[in-house]
């Protein structure tokens, strides 16, 4: 073929198609690597189990033999042995005796941290929810800070914590979309700074890609102050989503102190004009949720009492949650018998 004859169109379409062959066999090499490093530091978890039962090894001797074994290792092949290393291989044989039970969507780095987790079920939840969301490293240690396993947990009985362990958080129904509370420290607001609801409002559109992920999986930004026009006037809904999992409107209004009645009603009003006005076919009816920082539990009982719409309420702080605090309650949960 002449060059006159390579037209750019074509020489672009190459350039793609190479380029795309190139990153899905550097996937598959990355994958395949990744199986085998998980699968290699189990296996060395195991020989340490191993050696410790075999020598009869007792719990006090573990620190003498974890770091000998990791300056040994260390000389002989490098880095990657640290004492520290070692000892999450360890809990990784031991809480995966099976190795076909693992997950190779994982890398090491993402066991390496669910294994800083006080119990299995937190293991097993973290493990299912990041195979579920994809989350990055670093977005699976802001889940694990900001606890919340404990916080979807503590909306549900034992039977549910169970479920959760096991399945991960499913969203089925808007009720699935609240978290107990809401986290949202990445805003980074000092604790005695006097904020307003549009300050609240502007950091988290600032910080859009961390509030998507304290909302979790589903959640498409639409758009803020997102305006209707009802009776001759105009109202402004704070934030709009779409979510498509649900597949509905999901209108979010901040308040800077507690939710009262009004914010209830108002926000009646707003889902009553988009099932009537943006709803379209395919379209389930639209989900109202208003995070506050307070809410008065007797007085929402009453204000949504007669309203059809699906309205729910939930709080925020601005700062991680006291993780003793969480857990005792946690443990109150399963430690509860079933009433038959």
């Amino acid at each position: 073929m002449n060059t006159e004859a390579i037209t750019q169109k074509n020489y672009t379409q190459l350039i793609d198609q190479i380029g795309n062959l190139l990153a899905v066999g550097r996937e598959k090499v990355a994958n395949s690597v990744n199986t085998i490093l998980v699968q290699t530091y189990w296996e060395i978890g195991r020989y340490i189990v191993e050696f410790e039962q075999n020598g009869n090894e007792k719990a006090e001797y573990g620190t003498a033999l974890f770091e000998r074994l990791s300056k040994d290792l260390h000389i002989a092949y490098g880095k990657g042995f640290g004492r520290s290393n070692l000892l999450y291989m360890r809990k990784f044989y031991l809480i995966f005796p099976i190795s076909g039970t693992l997950s190779h969507k994982l890398t090491w780095s993402h066991y390496y941290e669910i294994l800083k987790a006080d119990s299995d079920l937190e293991i097993s939840f973290y493990i299912k929810q990041t195979e579920k969301e994809k989350w990055s490293v670093r977005e699976l240690k802001r889940q694990m800070k900001s606890m919340l396993f404990h916080r979807l947990a503590l909306s549900t009985d034992k039977e549910g914590v169970l479920k959760l362990a096991n399945n991960g958080h499913e969203v089925i129904q808007p009720e699935d979309l609240l978290k107990d509370p809401f986290v949202l420290e990445f805003l980074n607001i000092p604790e005695q700074y006097q904020y307003l609801e549009s300050d609240l409002e502007e950091r988290l559109i600032s910080n859009l890609q961390q509030f998507l992920l304290e909302l979790g999986k589903g959640f498409a930004f639409i758009g803020r102050q997102y305006r209707m026009s009802i009776g001759g006037k105009h109202f402004r809904v704070d934030l709009l989503f779409y979510h498509r999992i649900l597949k509905c409107f999901v209108l979010i209004d901040l308040k800077r102190g507690e939710i009262d009645h009004q914010d209830i009603g108002q926000m009646n009003l707003y889902l009553n004009y988009f099932k009537k006005e943006e709803a379209t076919e395919g379209d389930n009816e639209p989900v109202g949720i208003i995070l506050g920082a307070y809410k008065n539990h007797i007085l929402v009982e009453y204000a949504t009492q007669s309203i059809t719409n699906k309205i729910l309420l939930a709080k925020y702080q601005l700062y991680l949650p006291d993780k003793k605090q969480l857990e005792k309650a946690l443990g109150r949960i399963m430690e509860m018998e079933t009433n038959e």
